[in-house]
């Protein structure tokens, strides 16, 4: 549960993921009176996940603006509100339905600046939640960073830690650029101490190493970084030194410590929890593949990604669909494995 503590007031304590967002609001709202927010359930915990909670009591329903169900609507809202100098803030409680937006993010958001020859930019920060699991369906499940990736003029950011929620939320509003900002439910109780920031250069911002290792790079982003750590600290019990990459920003996409990583442990898996088929996994592959020689892998890279397929709505199905730990070790002794008996045969 989120609480009512501002920033500096827990600026020593560790906060959760869904704290840290709510704190990053805060911070927004209270120093910049361009900033508003705006989206369906805004007022509801049950939407957002108490993410915003206490906020419209303490900066009014002109600067908290609950709409009514309409995506296409307050998606043109905002854009129009950003290339009249406004800073607002977004949010699509469900990814799932930021496709009913989809014009107005790919063909408007995206292209303004390019259309006008740089002269203006929407400068807006559009917050999609990623809400899987519990036996939802196909069409509340879906991940769809990959798709908004794709498109030029686009930033798209995926924090996986309570720390970047913060930071990237804030970053992304100072940014000239759209940004589209990813946060997931099952990122909500992680825990980390979080720092008072006034400005972040979401443009400096880069892939980050968040274990150190020798023998297999493990590159993610959002929720699977953390399963990727798991699997690690279960190789490490089986002598398998893993590094694992947190990518935090997917487009546009750095991978320059990705390939200086993958340079030293000679093998590269590539997780995501979206889907593999022109997905942010087959990119990190195709650059790494690009990006180095072949006599610099001792196995082929890999990626894992959930099935190529909607989600199903059982309990039982949904383990067997999603990523977890495990299936992200087993992959990980598959390549062990191919390096092994590649040096048999040699």
């Amino acid at each position: 549960m989120c609480t009512g503590n501002t920033v500096m007031e827990n600026s020593k304590k560790a906060v959760t993921y869904c704290e840290a967002i709510r704190l990053a609001f805060e911070h927004l709202l209270h120093s910049d009176p361009r900033c508003f927010t705006i989206g369906q359930g805004l007022w509801s915990p049950w939407y957002v996940g108490n993410s915003m909670r206490g906020l419209v009591e303490k900066f009014g329903k002109h600067r908290v603006i609950d709409t009514p169900v309409s995506e296409l609507a307050t998606t043109g809202a905002a854009i129009g509100a950003s290339l009249n100098g406004y800073k607002p803030i977004l949010v699509h409680p469900r990814m799932d339905f930021m496709l009913l937006a989809a014009d107005q993010i790919i063909n408007q958001a995206a292209k303004w600046r390019h259309m006008l020859g740089g002269k203006t930019s929407p400068s807006l920060t559009i917050r999609g939640i990623i809400n899987r699991g519990g036996e939802q369906g196909a069409q509340h499940s879906q991940a769809l960073h990959s798709l908004f990736a794709h498109i030029p003029g686009l930033r798209v950011v995926m924090p996986a830690f309570p720390k970047d929620a913060h930071d990237l939320l804030i970053a992304a509003v100072q940014s000239p650029d759209p940004v589209l900002y990813i946060d997931d439910r099952w990122c909500y109780e992680y825990k980390e101490v979080v720092e008072p920031v006034s400005k972040v250069d979401l443009s400096l911002v880069k892939p980050i190493v968040r274990l150190r290792g020798t023998d297999i790079t493990i590159a993610a982003a959002g929720f699977p970084v953390h399963q990727c750590l798991e699997a690690a600290n279960i190789m490490q019990a089986h002598g398998v030194s893993c590094e694992v990459i947190d990518v935090r920003q997917i487009s546009p996409l750095d991978t320059s410590i990705i390939l200086e990583s993958v340079s030293k442990t000679g093998r590269f898996l590539a997780v995501d929890g979206g889907w593999s088929s022109c997905g942010f996994a087959a990119e990190m592959l195709a650059r790494v593949a690009e990006g180095l020689c072949p006599n610099t892998f001792l196995a082929r890279p890999s990626r894992l990604t959930i099935p190529f397929a909607p989600a199903p709505s059982a309990g039982n199905l949904e383990k067997k669909y999603y990523l977890t730990a495990k299936s992200i070790v087993v992959r990980i002794e598959k390549l062990i494995r191919e390096d092994r008996k590649r040096e048999k045969i040699d």
